[in-house]
């Protein structure tokens, strides 16, 4: 994880205002649809006694549906910006996001892009509202096509006390998640998610380069600067936790088989390590009823 010293640092004057939400999203409001995360208070063991959450998705009014929607869309392409991008195209706002942003609703690979697009923003509402990290959402309006995931490690989360004074107890937190919203046999995705987040104390560092550069060139210099205080664990340790999360369809929910063939055996930072599972009913409806909002509601 040893970074560069050699990066051009962007001058920004370090106050106490600007530091204020450092910590995370404690306190501001949180999104009415994250209501519909809900802690069943049940939880699971992997083979090798290591817990793992289960969470429910319950399913959100229609009033609900559309305020989840309005801030799905922001992480695609912010409704200030809408206009201004699809000038020139002949779309209309709906058209030019179904067409030319949205995951693709029937033709391969787009569905399980979707999907997985999908479970990856639930699992930051979850990071960055429930356990109040702050969580840069940025790659999802910069993917050269929109048929295909972005690469690199899936949610990173920051709490920082204060970004002038670093301290060992200030968390840099990697979550990989996998999506499942259609079949009815489990196909051992939150394994697949362990094996990918054990990877990411190796790619993290492309990660939060790309991350930096990403609040750069959108001018938001603070939030760069605080993602720029995690790039160098040697100078400036940190705490490390990793999580892996699987986002279900309940036809495919299966405890027995989650727990029989899920280990944290081989992870690298199992003892720092959080596994979760959100599960919900008839998820890919859910899922393109989201995207079909999103862009009527433009």
């Amino acid at each position: 994880m040893l970074i560069s010293k050699s990066i051009t640092r962007v001058s920004l004057k370090i106050t106490q205002e600007n530091n204020i939400n450092m910590t995370g999203t404690g306190t501001l409001d949180k999104p009415d649809h994250i209501s519909c995360f809900t802690d069943s208070g049940k939880s699971l063991t992997t083979s090798d006694g290591a817990e793992i959450k289960i969470w429910e998705l319950v399913p959100p009014t229609e009033e609900i549906k559309k305020a989840w929607a309005k801030s799905f869309r922001q992480n695609y392409c912010p409704d200030h910006e809408i206009d201004l991008f699809r000038e020139g195209t002949g779309l209309s706002r709906k058209d030019y996001l179904e067409q030319l942003i949205f995951p693709d609703k029937s033709s391969a690979p787009g569905p399980s892009i979707r999907s997985g697009d999908f479970a990856e923003l639930l699992i930051t509402d979850y990071v960055e509202f429930v356990q109040n990290y702050w969580v840069p959402r940025t790659k999802y309006a910069e993917k050269a096509s929109r048929n295909e995931s972005v690469k690199g490690v899936d949610i990173v989360g920051f709490k920082c006390a204060n970004i002038a004074t670093p301290r060992p107890t200030d968390i840099l937190l990697t979550f990989e998640v996998k999506a499942q919203s259609t079949g009815d046999t489990y196909d051992n995705r939150l394994q697949t998610a362990i094996n990918d987040s054990s990877k990411d104390i190796v790619r993290i560092a492309q990660t939060l380069n790309a991350a930096k550069q990403r609040l750069i060139r959108s001018d938001n210099q603070e939030k760069a600067k605080l993602v720029e205080r995690f790039q160098n664990s040697t100078d400036r340790p940190y705490t490390y936790k990793s999580g892996a999360a699987a986002v279900l369809t309940d036809d495919v929910f299966d405890g027995e088989s989650i727990q029989e063939n899920t280990t944290v055996s081989e992870h690298k930072n199992a003892t720092n390590l959080e596994l979760i599972i959100f599960k919900g009913t008839e998820l890919m409806t859910l899922v393109n009823s989201i995207y079909e909002s999103a862009a009527n509601e433009a």
